[in-house]
Parts: structure tokens; C-alpha cells; sequence
């Protein structure tokens, strides 16, 4: 599929539906990782309900860090050119033998090439739009771990600021603190969560 099958506004679409189909069954909290967390922010711009919160885990006010826009370039145009199994040779010359590493190869081939572009796209385009959300009044986490090589942890936090948001900085951990460090990730997301949630 071509890269233009896969806008921001489709995507968050589609998070909105799938929030709406459980919205019956109790509070939705929603969760972005990373790039998700780009396209969870626009699901809830299109209008924070049935959202109860919003949780950017490991995500930015907009594009990448700098240091990491020149890696998504050479994706992008390197995909074309060497196919997905190639670039994946590219960026990891010693395969992984874990398991985390044997998950992400399969989710990296078992992607259309057209996302993938699209997803690199976005990653280098997306604006800030901290104000926008903020204006929207939901409650916000912003969670990442003490070093991250996507977004820069002090634009994290100084997106925490403009958003008012609750901080949790997970020690130990970078990009992906939910595999780093799971107990401790999930337990400031609960944590979180159970704040906003009704007492039964």
C-alpha cells in the first residue's frame, strides 16, 4: 500500500472507534508509545470523549529529536531500495536472539512498506501541538525512561510542564520503559489510572 493510506486523521479514527466500542464496559485511559502517542494525541484533538486520560509513553511534543530525524531519512528512502529484510540488516548487523528482539523483526516485516514510509513521514512532520491538547482539559500522564534516543527527555518534561501533566520517569530505562523496567512502568501507570478511576 502506498504511503497515503496511512494519514494521521485514518489512524486516529480508528483509535476512536475501537474507544468507543469499549466506552460501555468502564473508564478509557488511553496509551501512546512513541509514535502512538502522536496518533493517540490526534485521536483525542478530534474530542476527548470517551477518553477518561491520555498516557504519552516515551513520546514527544511533535517530530523526533534531532539526533534521530537523520535515521528515519535514510528509512525512508532505503526501504525502496533494499526492501524491509534489507534495512533491517542495515540497522542490525547482529541479529537479537531475545525474545523483545524476535517480536520486533516480525512486526518490522510483517509491516507494509507503504506505513513504514508513512510512519517516517510523520515522525519528521508532525507540529507541536502541546497547546491543542492542553486546551482540551483531559487529564494527562507523560511517562518516559531516564534517557530516551526518539524525542529528548527534557522536551518531554517541558511538555509535561505545558500540559500541566502528571511526570513519571522510569529509572533504569530508555525508549521502551514497559520492557526495560515492566513492574515499575506498570505500577506508576496504575498508579495513574486507579486516581481517575471510581472507586467500586
Amino acid at each position: 500500500a502506498h504511503p497515503r493510506h496511512y494519514p494521521l486523521g485514518t489512524l486516529a479514527e480508528d483509535v476512536r472507534a475501537q474507544a468507543r466500542a469499549l466506552a460501555d464496559s468502564g473508564p478509557v485511559h488511553l496509551l501512546g508509545h512513541s509514535m502512538g502517542g502522536l496518533i493517540a494525541r490526534a485521536a483525542v484533538l478530534r474530542g476527548p470523549d470517551p477518553f477518561t486520560s491520555l498516557t504519552l509513553l516515551s513520546s514527544g511534543p511533535g517530530r523526533l529529536g534531532p539526533s534521530s530525524r537523520w535515521k528515519v531519512r535514510v528509512l525512508r528512502a532505503g526501504i525502496p531500495a533494499l526492501g524491509q529484510r534489507g534495512m533491517w540488516r542495515l540497522w542490525h548487523p547482529r541479529p537479537e536472539e531475545t525474545e523483545v528482539g524476535t517480536f520486533m523483526f516480525r512486526r518490522w516485516m510483517s509491516s507494509s512498506p507503504g506505513q513504514l514510509r508513512a510512519t517516517g513521514r510523520l515522525l519528521l512532520r508532525e507540529p507541536d501541538r502541546v497547546a491543542e491538547l492542553a486546551a482540551t482539559g483531559l487529564p494527562v500522564h507523560v511517562v518516559s525512561g531516564q534517557r530516551d534516543g526518539a524525542w529528548p527527555v527534557a522536551w518531554m518534561d517541558e511538555m509535561a510542564a505545558r500540559l500541566r501533566a502528571h511526570r513519571s520517569v522510569i529509572p533504569g530505562a530508555e525508549h521502551s520503559p514497559n520492557v526495560e523496567r515492566p513492574h515499575a512502568t506498570a505500577d506508576v501507570l496504575v498508579d495513574f489510572w486507579a486516581r481517575l478511576t471510581p472507586r467500586r
